[in-house]
């Protein structure tokens, strides 16, 4: 696929609905490592427009009930929405083991709202390299995309590196904001949110650790103050708060430029984790990442470039 088709091929996927994005994702699969895949993905890397947030946190911690909330209101506000919920992996099957779809209430007539499920597979940090690309083709598509990981392990970092703008969520009376702290967690959030602030003052003492964990373990140099806020599902109050927060942090990227610098370290982060993750650290050094990403134009097609070397060098084509 040349430019041109790739182009085409992209306003089609904008104006088809949700059946062209379906359709599109599902090629993530079919035709992985193909060239005109990799076209296809590198412009949506390089056009979109969409902001990607990233929703993580502990199992039961409510991703899944804010994630709802964040929905409604970006519908109301006539913003299209695309939704990647991903999930542990069926050890017999590869497939997503919880379907965060049934736990979405969506309208499944409206077609600004488009949600997909997609197993973590092997990925202890919860995106696997198909996640990345329904990522990048999600924010070319759609205006804002939600990103729910799946909760375990170090999915905090995984998620950090593929989104805009990552909401860490907290449920008060865990202990997680000193977990969090140990783990290193909090360096990585733009945005932290209490849920279950109906718990009072439960909720209120997990805000209060929390802004004192961040004040002992980050001071950002970039500019950008994290916020600490309280949501509460049961008495739907805070997410108009979030809102505004999450639109005050893409604000500051546009005008600060952390947003490129930001998507530019994402993408040379991908291809490192990609050639890791199937090599191994000797594959790892015999590559030039950054070089390799100049020489192809793009994350996706630096991979097939980098796949194809190294399986001829090991004998595996």
């Amino acid at each position: 696929m040349g430019a041109a088709a790739a182009r085409a091929e992209l306003e089609r996927l904008r104006a088809g609905g949700k059946l062209a994005l379906s359709r599109a994702l599902s090629r993530l699969e079919a035709e992985e490592g193909s060239a005109a895949l990799a076209a296809l993905l590198d412009l949506a890397v390089a056009t979109g427009a969409g902001h990607a947030l990233g929703l993580t946190g502990p199992p039961g911690v409510g991703k899944s009930t804010l994630t709802n909330a964040l929905i409604r209101s970006f519908r109301a506000a006539g913003e299209t929405v695309g939704v990647l919920a991903v999930d542990p992996s069926s050890r017999l099957t590869g497939g997503a083991l919880l379907g965060d779809r049934t736990r979405l209430a969506t309208d499944p007539e409206d077609q600004g709202i488009f949600v997909r499920s997609m197993a973590a597979r092997d990925r202890l940090g919860g995106l696997s390299d198909h996640a990345i690309a329904a990522i990048a083709l999600m924010r070319a598509a759609r205006q804002q995309v939600i990103v729910e990981s799946v909760g375990i392990g170090q999915s905090e970092a995984d998620v950090a590196f593929a989104v805009d703008t990552l909401v860490l969520c907290i449920q008060p009376g865990s202990g997680d904001s000193l977990q969090f702290m140990k783990a290193g967690v909090m360096e990585l959030p733009d945005i932290i949110v209490v849920t279950k602030a109906d718990m009072g003052a439960a909720a209120a003492r997990a805000k209060s650790d929390v802004e004192g964990a961040l004040s002992l373990s980050r001071l950002s140099a970039s500019g950008w103050k994290v916020p600490v806020l309280t949501v509460s599902a049961v008495e739907d109050t805070g997410t108009g708060e979030l809102m505004q927060a999450i639109a005050a942090h893409r604000a500051w990227l546009a005008s600060s430029g952390q947003g490129a610098g930001r998507r530019s370290r994402q993408q040379t982060d991908w291809v490192s984790d990609y050639v890791l993750t199937r090599y191994g650290r000797a594959g790892a050094s015999r590559i030039d990442v950054a070089g390799e990403l100049a020489a192809a134009g793009g994350p996706f097609a630096a991979m097939a470039r980098i796949r194809a070397d190294l399986d001829r060098r090991l004998g595996l084509l």
